[in-house]
């Protein structure tokens, strides 16, 4: 049978096509996107849906923000990619702003946030055999239980989640896993041959897990005792998420390294970065570590306008202000078929009672009445609207779990 093009094919026609034809390596809710404006997506069909996803929050400015959009039509009519084998005119003003926005000096561009993962466990190593002293062969990180940092082959080898992992051995050594939130139990775990300490400050997909009070703060003097980085995993909540331009400012602390990624690409371009000091980021050598596409300028022209929409801070204290009445209006809701919610800035982990449905069903249902919204870990339900999302809309996103809620009851 003839396929016919995206604007002739209806929805259904469109699912059973992705069906057949793409890898099964996601479960989509049953919607067909076609569009996207600020925080409101519509498919095929014109419906209009308010979008409490973001992308994982790679879509933090919303869907078709202006200034980027322009950048980014803007910088491909002019030059798309030339690889690291050249220089070109966007790379170093895009590394020296973001280098400055969070505190540091030197920047290694990649594309996908799990590219800045393995780029950040790699300079790890090598800073560990180079600096520290570490016996060839013996580095180890340690990383905490419920994780989520990537796919790759090396990532789901300290991952705890079996779908990520099951089937995909032998897996890659040299990592320790800890329980998330217990200090002691970290820095037992800390030998001679630790180069470096991987954490989420708040773990997003395990369902927005926000650490006890001093556990981050603990880590980062155990591992400044113990000569070992610090790698802040800010890919998710990091660039305006929870309220600050990194997550880790709620508590004062400064990694060694952070990995960004998602929102640096507006939404609209895959960027990543690890960001760091000289005295790390620099014991790279020509040829140990790239990437074709990695600093690409397309995407340093989108990123380095990212940065200057979150120089103002005008999107961290939306995240901020939006993020109390999301906390309180989602908080009338324990009791009344929510066991417990936990927020920071515009990223909610909800827990519905398992007893009346899973996180699936519940997003299910929320589609129905034009949310979309993302379930994990069973019965967790995750908000991650657009920092760009205006009360009206945000209030009714909750409205509308409310009487999803209702439903059940």
């Amino acid at each position: 049978m003839k396929t016919r093009i995206a604007a002739e094919s209806t929805d259904s026609e469109l699912i059973e096509l992705s069906q057949r034809v793409v890898a099964r390596n996601y479960h989509p809710l049953d919607v067909v996107i076609a569009s996207g404006d600020g925080a409101v997506l519509t498919d095929v069909n014109g419906t209009e849906y308010l979008d409490f996803l973001a992308s994982y929050s790679a879509s933090n400015f919303g869907h078709a923000h202006p200034e980027i959009v322009t950048a980014m039509e803007t910088q491909l009519r002019k030059l798309a990619l030339t690889s690291r084998a050249f220089h070109h005119d966007r790379l170093a003003i895009f590394a020296e702003k973001l280098g400055k926005l969070v505190g540091k000096e030197m920047v290694l561009p990649m594309n996908t946030g799990v590219e800045a993962v393995e780029s950040g466990i790699k300079v790890a190593r090598k800073w560990g055999y180079q600096t520290k002293g570490v016996s060839q062969g013996q580095a180890n990180i340690i990383v905490a239980q419920g994780n989520f940092h990537g796919r790759t082959t090396t990532v789901v080898s300290f991952s705890d989640d079996e779908a990520a992992r099951q089937d995909f051995g032998p897996y890659t050594p040299g990592f320790r896993s800890v329980p998330f939130g217990n200090a002691d139990a970290l820095a037992n775990a800390i030998d001679e041959n630790t180069v470096a300490v991987l954490l989420e400050p708040i773990q997003g997909e395990a369902g927005v897990v926000i650490p006890p009070v001093g556990y981050l703060s603990a880590v980062r003097e155990i591992t400044q005792a113990n000569n070992t980085l610090f790698i802040a995993d800010e890919i998710q909540s990091g660039l305006g998420r929870t309220g600050k331009t990194v997550a880790l400012e709620h508590y004062g602390i400064e990694p060694d390294l952070y990995l960004l990624g998602k929102a640096l690409g507006g939404g609209v371009i895959p960027v990543s970065a690890v960001v760091g000091n000289r005295d790390i980021l620099g014991i790279l050598e020509p040829g140990q570590h790239g990437s074709t596409f990695g600093g690409n300028p397309l995407g340093a022209a989108v990123g380095s306008v990212v940065v200057d929409l979150l120089a103002t801070g005008e999107y961290q204290r939306r995240a901020a202000d939006l993020g109390l009445l999301l906390e309180r209006e989602l908080s009338t809701l324990v009791g009344s078929g929510v066991l417990a919610v936990r927020v920071c800035g515009l990223w909610a982990g909800i827990d519905i009672d398992p007893q009346l449905a899973t996180g699936r069903w519940v997003c299910e249902r929320l589609l129905a009445k034009g949310v979309l919204a993302k379930d994990t870990h069973g019965s967790t339900v995750r908000f991650s609207p657009p920092l760009v999302i205006d009360e009206e809309q945000l209030l009714k996103g909750v409205a509308a779990l409310r009487s999803v809620l209702d439903e059940l009851r």
